[in-house]
């Protein structure tokens, strides 16, 4: 029953009266969260983004689940990179040092091997994973929406007692 609740809400994010660009940014400030480790400068800024901007915080909610589910296989990836450019890459010192010595910048976590390797990670999916879930938003609009309604089990999803006392309230979250 959980994976038939989640895979509910991610039908209502889809078929969420937001633009694919609202769900998409949600999505992907959802992963920013997901990807580095939570408590930082950086996180509270984006949980800032997400509370003053239009974004689905739905779909926000669904890419921290699914990025912070699977981004430990990934740590040893991002300890290796951030060590790179924090130890590694000599030149950068002096930039590190600049970054450290200022007011803020220490608590948004840089000198961290796995933030700063996850936070990079992250930075280099933010445009791919964008496009990709604003485009799958278009297709599942325009091609499958129709398809899943006709579905025998979302036919039951939405005749269950449940499902109908959700229609009656769902005004008060809106």
């Amino acid at each position: 029953m959980f994976f038939l609740n989640i895979f509910g809400k991610i039908l209502k994010i889809l078929r969420s009266n937001q633009t694919p660009a609202q769900i998409a940014g949600g999505f992907v400030l959802g992963m920013l969260l997901g990807i580095t480790p939570f408590w930082s400068l950086l996180n509270f800024l984006i949980v800032l983004v997400l509370i003053l901007f239009n974004v689905n915080l739905s779909a926000a909610i669904l890419g921290y689940a699914i990025f912070s589910a699977v981004v430990y296989l990934a740590d040893p990836l991002f300890h290796s990179l951030g060590y790179g450019l924090l130890v590694e890459l000599t030149f950068l010192r002096p930039f590190w040092t600049l970054l450290y010595n200022a007011p803020l910048l220490p608590f948004t976590r840089f000198n961290n091997t796995v933030y700063l390797g996850s936070l990079l990670v992250g930075l280099l999916l933010v445009i791919p994973v964008y496009w990709g879930v604003k485009r799958f938003v278009v297709q599942y609009r325009t091609r499958y929406e129709a398809r899943v309604s006709n579905w025998k089990w979302v036919k039951a999803l939405k005749a269950s007692k449940v499902y109908h006392w959700y229609e009656r309230l769902k005004f008060l979250g809106e």
